[in-house]
């Protein structure tokens, strides 16, 4: 607990420190004029010591309810930005498709029923859902029990032709060691639990036991993992988990470590094709409620004469917002921008993300910013080919704080030091919650995006991209953008020349 102290306390020192020899240095150059002009080359200077090169940032700052000077930093540069890109993707949405959108998955059959017995085939019609959760799944379900049934004699099929992707989807470059992460899960109109199994393994006396959630029947877990005598719990890092891919389509996962008594590792891996994993889910739900199905696992389309058992709705576009940004959700922003296109494509696209992007585009054009060399691809940021200046950001970054459905974008937002992305950064320096900020992170890349409050309460948007190699340095530098806007914004002469402004805190 003392050292976590002492981390903590560096930081707020290290950045107050920083800043009040930069601001001494300012004042210290003579002519108020002087000093106006440098906050941004205080920044710049920081962020070339700091990355040792004077192109590695990019930065645009703009007040939005108060006094203050707009910053720029090669804010016409075009840089990769991350995941702060899903900032546009879900504002965009917010405006064309609307908050209150909502997805809906439905339930079909092609047959009767008869006492207890469906007989006929059961379709589970998609509707491009990005955060079909087991739980909802299972509230879904318990209808048809709840009607009395408890055997259907048909095949489950499942209809994903609410998406057209024609055009494929773009991979990602990524330079891990574990192609089944939950950040690289691709979007699908078939996507249920964002396609993650929760693997666990525990360590009592009587030896370990290992589970998944949900257990499904294609997948086996291999523990190979032994109990040792009581002590520190280890890292996840300490495990290894080796899926084994048979040719059945069935997965052994092999966990080997070693695990003191009392504790668990814990470990989310994506595994199953979209299709395989909806289908093993629903048919495992369908049994944990005793209803039997005897038929196969199959995809095809829904029959017009088909009618619906069961409907279910999503929640609100809201908070599909509200998940994406907080928690920087890659498959539901991938997700979010194919809904996008699928309401909006015209007769002649044949792609639902390239749809998507050229209705954003538009969208954009419509509010008088210029998109020349902006790059969306994926909606998400997960891209080593997306592109966007921070001008470019900030602007759009001033469209949303003049929308209807600004508040709805601010609140899904991390705040500073509190919560999501953010809940570690900025902590102890005066600045917990005084800001929302989305964060992006790849390698080469740090970025920040949103709203930021300074001590006189005027509200700046701020976007800051780092792009070098290594930019492991770059988050240092964006948080002291944040820092310095809020103790000590370039407000003017009014403020600035006011007797003991001195004080960075």
């Amino acid at each position: 607990m003392l050292r976590k102290s002492v981390s903590r306390f560096s930081l707020a020192g290290a950045l107050a420190l920083s800043f009040a020899c930069a601001s001494l240095s300012a004042e210290e150059s003579g002519p108020e004029s002087a000093s106006l002009k440098t906050w941004s080359n205080q920044v710049r200077d920081y962020a070339a010591q700091s990355l040792h090169d004077d192109n590695a940032l990019s930065m645009a700052a703009i007040p939005m309810n108060g006094p203050g000077i707009d910053q720029y930093i090669n804010a016409d540069v075009l840089m990769s930005p991350g995941s702060i890109m899903k900032l546009v993707t879900t504002y965009a949405a917010l405006e064309i498709l609307g908050p209150t959108y909502h997805w809906d998955t439905n339930f079909y059959t092609d047959g009767t029923l008869s006492g207890n017995t469906l007989d006929g085939n059961l379709y589970v019609k998609f509707g491009g859902d990005p955060k079909l959760t087991i739980e909802r799944l299972w509230s879904a379900l318990s209808e048809l029990r709840g009607m009395g049934v408890t055997t259907i004699q048909g095949d489950l099929i499942l209809d994903g032709s609410f998406f057209d992707i024609a055009g494929g989807l773009p991979g990602f470059d990524d330079n891990g060691d574990n192609p089944y992460a939950p950040f690289l899960v691709q979007p699908s109109a078939f996507l249920t639990n964002l396609n993650l199994l929760h693997f666990q393994v525990r360590a009592d006396e009587r030896g370990t036991q290992a589970w998944s959630a949900p257990a499904l029947d294609d997948v086996v877990i291999d523990n190979r993992v032994t109990a040792i005598a009581q002590g520190p719990c280890p890292s996840r890092r300490g495990f290894t988990w080796e899926p084994v891919f048979h040719a059945d389509q069935r997965v052994t996962v092999r966990v080997t470590g070693e695990l003191p008594e009392g504790c668990r590792t814990t470990a989310y891996l994506s595994l199953l094709p979209h299709e395989q994993y909806s289908a093993s889910l629903i048919r495992s739900l369908l049994v944990d409620m005793g209803i039997a199905i005897s038929g196969e696992s199959l995809t095809g389309n829904t029959p017009d004469e088909a009618r619906l058992m069961v409907r279910m709705s999503s929640p609100d576009l809201v908070t599909m917002v509200r998940d994406i940004n907080k928690w920087s959700s890659n498959v539901m922003a991938r997700q979010l921008l194919l809904t996008i296109g699928a309401e909006n494509h015209l007769d002649d696209e044949g792609d639902d993300r390239a749809a998507g992007i050229r209705v954003i585009y538009d969208w954009l054009e419509n509010k008088g910013i210029n998109t020349a060399g902006m790059v969306i691809d994926n909606g998400a940021g997960l891209t080593r080919h997306g592109r966007i200046t921070a001008r470019q950001g900030a602007q759009i970054l001033q469209r949303a704080w003049n929308s209807p459905f600004s508040s709805d974008l601010m609140a899904s937002m991390p705040l500073i030091a509190m919560d999501g992305t953010m809940a570690r950064r900025l902590r102890n320096v005066g600045m917990d919650g005084l800001g929302r900020i989305k964060t992006g992170y790849l390698e080469h890349v740090r970025s920040i995006a949103g709203f930021t409050r300074d001590e006189s309460n005027t509200t700046w948007a701020v976007v800051g991209m780092v792009n070098t190699d290594p930019a492991w340095n770059g988050q240092a530098v964006l948080d002291r953008i944040l820092y310095s806007l809020h103790h000590k914004p370039p407000v003017g002469t009014t403020l600035s020349k006011a007797k003991g402004d001195t004080d960075v805190r």
